[in-house]
C-alpha cells in the first residue's frame, strides 16, 4: 500500500482525494499497489470540505508523518511551498506538485535537491493535458523547434467571445467573472503571468533554458479591442494569447502575448476555456495537444497520473535530462526577438499624415505589408491599421516611440505581434 499526504485540500486537493478513493480499484490495477490518501493539510480547519481523510493545519505534520509515502503539493504561492517541497525531498519522499509559480522560479534548485527522488509536475501546465510527459518522454527523440500554446482558459474564453460575438473587453471580462472563469482581480490571468509560468517550465524541458518570468516578454489581452479583432478577421487572422518558445539562429525566444495567427491554423480553432499546445519536433513535425487546462477533476487527473508513475517505479531527472540540454543555447533578449507586427494609430484626418507615418516607420527600416483606414468616432480623426514585414523588436519599439511624438498621432499606439 502507498499512502499519500496532500498539502492544500482545496478544489484540486478534494478532487485528488475523491478520485483516489472512488477509483481505487482501477488505480491499483494500473499502479500495481493500492494508493490511499491518509492526511491533508489546510489553512482553515473550520471550513467545510467534501473530503474523507483526516486534516491538519500543520503542513509539516504531513511531511514528517511516517504514514505518508508521497507528498502532493497543491497550495499555490512560491516561497512557502518551496520550503515545504524542499523538506519533503530532503526527507527522501517523492513529491507531486501542480504549482506552476513554484516551478517558474525554483525548478532548477528543486531538480538539484531532488536528485534521484521523484519530483513530478504534470498538472502544473495545461491541467489535464499530458504535455509534460510528451516533452519529457514521447518526443525525446526530437530537437524541439518550437512550442506555441494557449495555456490560459480565461483569456481564451474572453478572446473567443470577442471574436465570435463582437463583444468588447470589459463586457467579456465581467461575464468571465460571473461564470467563475476569472477572479475578482483577474490580473494574473489576463496579464499573461499564468501562461508565462507554464511556458518557462516547458522551455526548460525543451531547451534547458533557466529563465525567470522577469527575463521574458509577458503581455496580456487588456488592450485588445473590437477594432483589432475586426482587422484580424479581415486579413485572415485570429487573436490568441500565446506562450511561444522557439529556436532561432541567436538562441531561444520565449514570450507570452496576444498574437495574431492565421485563422486556418490548428491552434486558431481552439475556442472557449480549452487549452492547446502545438509542439514542432525536427523528426515528428507538428503535434497538437488539446484539452481542459483547469478545473478540479482535470487537474487532479494529471496529479494522480504522476502518483501512479511514481508507484510504478518510473522516475528519471525532473526536467528530463541529466546533463546540459541543447548546451550553449542562450535566451534571446526581449528586444532582440524578430516578428511581424500589427499597428493601430488614431491620427488627424488631413493630407500628408499617412506619408508622415510611413516615412517614420521607414526611418527604422520597417516596411508595411498591408494597411487599412477606418473612421473614428471623432470627425477629424481616422484610425490607421497596418501589418508590417518582419523586423526586430528593438526597432519596432523605437518606431512606436517616434510615432507617438508626431503631432498628427493621437492617443495610444497599439501593437500586436503576428506569428505565421
Amino acid at each position: 500500500m502507498v499512502k499519500v499526504g496532500i498539502l492544500g485540500v482545496g478544489t484540486v486537493g478534494e478532487s485528488v482525494a475523491k478520485i483516489l478513493l472512488e477509483n481505487a480499484d482501477i488505480l491499483e490495477a494500473r499502479a500495481g499497489k493500492k494508493i490511499v490518501p491518509v492526511l491533508g493539510a489546510v489553512r482553515d480547519l473550520s471550513k467545510d470540505r467534501q473530503v474523507e481523510i483526516p486534516l491538519t493545519d500543520d503542513p509539516m505534520a504531513v511531511i514528517e508523518s511516517a504514514d505518508v509515502d508521497i507528498v502532493v503539493e497543491l497550495m499555490g504561492g512560491v516561497e512557502e511551498p518551496y520550503r515545504l517541497v524542499r523538506k519533503a525531498l530532503e526527507a527522501g519522499k517523492p513529491v507531486v506538485t501542480a504549482n506552476k509559480a513554484l516551478l517558474a522560479y525554483h525548478r532548477y534548485e528543486l531538480q538539484e535537491i531532488a536528485g534521484e527522488t521523484p519530483l513530478f509536475y504534470e498538472a502544473s501546465v495545461a491541467g489535464g493535458i499530458p504535455i509534460i510527459g510528451a516533452l519529457r518522454n514521447g518526443l525525446s527523440a526530437n530537437h524541439i523547434e518550437s512550442i506555441k500554446g494557449i495555456m490560459n482558459g480565461t483569456c481564451n474564453f474572453m478572446l473567443t467571445k470577442m471574436i465570435k460575438e463582437g463583444a468588447d473587453y470589459e463586457a467579456v471580462l465581467k461575464e468571465a467573472q460571473e461564470l467563475g472563469y476569472a477572479e475578482a482581480d483577474p490580473t494574473f490571468d489576463v496579464g499573461g503571468y499564468d501562461a508565462a509560468h507554464k511556458l518557462l517550465i516547458l522551455g526548460s524541458i525543451a531547451y534547458g533554458i533557466d529563465a525567470k518570468p522577469e527575463e521574458i516578454i509577458i503581455e496580456g489581452i487588456e488592450k485588445i479591442t473590437a477594432t483589432d479583432v475586426e482587422f484580424a478577421q479581415e486579413f485572415g487572422y485570429e487573436i490568441k494569447l500565446l506562450g511561444i518558445a522557439k529556436k532561432v539562429e541567436a538562441g531561444v525566444e520565449m514570450r507570452v502575448h496576444a498574437t495574431m495567427i492565421p485563422a486556418e491554423s490548428m491552434i486558431a480553432k481552439v475556442d472557449g476555456v480549452m487549452n492547446a499546445v502545438s509542439v514542432v519536433g525536427d523528426r515528428v513535425g507538428e503535434t497538437m495537444f488539446y484539452g481542459p487546462g483547469a478545473g478540479g477533476d482535470a487537474t487532479a487527473s494529471a496529479v494522480i497520473a504522476d502518483i501512479v508513475e511514481i508507484v510504478r517505479g518510473n522516475s528519471g531527472p525532473m526536467l528530463g535530462y541529466k546533463k546540459g540540454l541543447e548546451s550553449g543555447l542562450p535566451l534571446v533578449a526581449p528586444e532582440a526577438i524578430s516578428s511581424q507586427y500589427y499597428l493601430k494609430l488614431k491620427v488627424l484626418d488631413r493630407p500628408g499624415v499617412l506619408a508622415q507615418v510611413t516615412s517614420t516607420l521607414g526611418e527604422f527600416g520597417i516596411s508595411i505589408e498591408s494597411m487599412l483606414q477606418k473612421p473614428s468616432r471623432y470627425a477629424d480623426r481616422v484610425r490607421l491599421l497596418f501589418t508590417t514585414h518582419r523586423c526586430e523588436e528593438r526597432k519596432m519599439n523605437e518606431a512606436i516611440a517616434a510615432l507617438k511624438s508626431l503631432e498628427v498621432v493621437d492617443e495610444q499606439v497599439t501593437m500586436i505581434r503576428i506569428e505565421k
